[in-house]
């Protein structure tokens, strides 16, 4: 993730550009950095503090603990995610060309910050924190625009009727979330682009409604 490129992006969206990022900020950016460089449990609050250039006990007025910092990078992340992803379906009627988005939208977001790609792929989900006692409010809401996108195109007559929306959403998420995974485990060492047209082809193969 570009140096505070990702809260940017989102600040430009809320209609305010801030002139300085503040220490919260800071220090949730260098954790992102410290956590893709050196992996969650291999990092400690002492290297987060460093690389964002404050004391060791400010870290602690922020956040309680490395497993807090973890999840409250999940929750800014899934912000800016979840609000990108309204904006650019918010004009399009099209139930197949919001699947499109869907798609381009995850790869996008992984190519263009790729350090927190990493964290989110990967270290997230050492946290047994996040995996056991988190609700997953953000993800739950990410996960059911496939369902919403899937339900318009069944009322719609384009997709066919007995498409289970619940079973695809996951079907759809699963298939980008493995391939992501496998982009970041690869080095992030080839262009994700050319994926977005076959996933949509293959998709939409198993749910458009044959006329």
């Amino acid at each position: 993730m570009n140096e505070y490129s990702f809260r940017v992006d989102k600040m430009k969206k809320n209609n305010g550009l801030k002139k300085q990022v503040d220490k919260r900020e800071k220090i949730l950016y260098a954790a992102v950095r410290v956590f893709a460089k050196n992996g969650f449990y291999n990092s400690t609050i002492s290297q987060i503090a460093k690389e964002a250039g404050v004391a060791d006990g400010t870290i602690y007025i922020y956040f309680k603990n490395k497993d807090d910092i973890l999840i409250k990078v999940f929750e800014e992340a899934m912000s800016v995610i979840l609000t990108t992803l309204n904006e650019k379906m918010k004009e399009v009627d099209d139930p197949v060309e919001k699947l499109r988005i869907y798609i381009e939208n995850q790869f996008e977001l992984a190519t263009n910050y790729p350090d927190l790609a990493e964290v989110i792929q990967v270290e997230l989900r050492q946290s047994a924190k996040f995996m056991k006692e988190y609700t997953n409010e953000p993800f739950r809401k990410y996960l059911n625009i496939i369902k919403d996108i899937i339900n318009e195109g069944k009322e719609k007559g384009i997709f066919r009727e007995d498409v289970d929306a619940g079973l695809m959403k996951r079907v759809i998420f699963g298939t980008l979330d493995e391939i992501t995974l496998h982009w970041v485990l690869k080095g992030k060492k080839y262009d994700l682009a050319p994926v977005v047209d076959k996933l949509h082809k293959i998709f939409l193969e198993g749910i458009l409604k044959k006329h």
